[in-house]
Parts: structure tokens; C-alpha cells; sequence
């Protein structure tokens, strides 16, 4: 059996990365079965602070914890953080860690779409990573207006402080409906991943795709 080891990166990313875990490990493996892996959990402060940019420091931590959780003889490493993935990208760690946005982007060609809008972080909605990443596969990045953009991270902030209102949760679903008019919406942020809660197939949401990767060899 493959070994699973997670970076534990923040309360609110890991707790919701364990609950999807286990749910999934049960759907596959029945009774009272849970995911079996190995948590290196960390101080996210040192991370946090860092971010969103890549930086010298960002890497040198990154690496380091990378490399504790290799040590406890793991086969496969999530990270229940999508933006710093845009570091891991910049290291040379010999390990397999499974990759959301790669995995996305394999899940977007594989259903032959090729319109994307990304649902993210104002950063990631306004960054080059993800959408370079897209673009090299002949995807197109169509742009959310200023305006749906700042309504995003709104409801972002919300869902991470438990504030987030029916009228917000409202707007989003509307959002949805409207992007995917022209393709697919990609979902790059863990708390728009939290507020999802409609069965759209034109919804790719990067942490469910991340967990679904993370729980198939076990």
C-alpha cells in the first residue's frame, strides 16, 4: 500500500483536506475505515507570512519541511495549500507530491475543455502561475471583471473568519452559472472549495482533485 504523508499547513486547509480524506477513504474502503497517513504539522505563521510571493526564505522552509516529511518514510506528499505550490515548483525535491493544478489541467484535457475561468484568491485571479500553466496546454484563461473578482475573495475572507452570509453563498452559485456559460470554472482557493455546494460537471475544484489523486493508491 502506498504511504500518504501531509504537510499540516493551518487549521482551516488541513482540518477540511482530513475531513475530505477520510470521506473519500471510506466511500472506497466501507465500515469505519479512515485515511492512513503521516502529518507533519507545522507552524503556518512562518508560511503565511511569506506569502502569497515566492521568495528565497519561502523555499529554504518549504524544503526543509518537505524533506522532515520525506523522512518519515512516505510515499506520496499533499499540500493542503494550492499557492504554495507555486514554491515547491522552484525546488528540487525528490519525492512525489501531488500537484493541483497539474492534476486539474490533466482532469480539464481529458473532458476536451478549453475555456477556463479561475475562481481564486485576488493574487491567484490576478497572477501569472496558474494561467501560464493552462495557457502552456492550449487552454484558454478567460478573466473574471473587477468586480466579480473582489465579490470572490469577499466571500474568501468570509468563509475563512465562519462569517460568510446565505445572500454571498447566493451570489457565488450565480457566478458560477454565468462563467461556465463559456467553459469551465476552476476552483484555486480552499475556502471556495468549503462554499461549493452545488453538482455542477463544469466545476473543477483543484483541493477535491488534489484529495481524489491522494486517496486512488491507497
Amino acid at each position: 500500500m502506498s504511504k500518504l504523508g501531509m504537510l499540516g499547513l493551518g487549521s482551516f486547509s488541513t482540518l477540511f483536506y482530513i475531513k475530505e480524506l477520510n470521506a473519500l477513504y471510506n466511500a472506497k474502503h466501507g465500515g469505519f475505515s479512515t485515511c492512513p497517513f503521516k502529518m507533519l504539522n507545522v507552524d503556518f505563521d512562518t508560511i503565511n507570512n511569506l506569502l502569497p510571493n515566492t521568495s528565497k526564505a519561502l523555499d529554504a522552509i518549504v524544503k526543509d519541511n518537505l524533506n522532515k516529511l520525506k523522512a518519515l518514510e512516505i510515499d506520496t506528499i499533499v499540500v493542503p495549500n494550492i499557492t504554495l505550490h507555486e514554491t515547491i515548483d522552484r525546488l528540487s525535491i525528490e519525492a512525489n507530491i501531488i500537484h493541483p493544478v497539474e492534476e486539474t489541467i490533466s482532469n480539464v484535457k481529458e473532458n476536451k475543455h478549453t475555456n477556463v475561468t479561475i475562481f481564486g484568491t485576488l493574487y491567484t485571479m490576478q497572477s501569472n502561475y496558474i494561467t501560464s500553466k493552462f495557457r502552456a496546454e492550449k487552454i484558454n484563461v478567460l478573466q473574471v471583471s473587477k468586480e466579480d473578482k473582489q465579490q470572490i475573495d469577499d466571500l474568501r475572507i468570509a468563509v475563512y473568519n465562519g462569517k460568510e452570509n446565505q445572500k454571498q453563498l447566493e451570489i457565488f452559485n450565480e457566478l458560477i452559472n454565468k462563467y461556465t456559460e463559456n467553459g469551465v470554472v476552476v476552483l484555486a482557493c480552499t475556502e471556495l472549495s468549503v462554499a461549493y455546494n452545488i453538482k455542477n460537471n463544469l466545476v473543477y475544484d483543484m483541493a477535491r482533485i488534489q484529495i481524489k489523486k491522494s486517496v486512488n493508491p491507497l
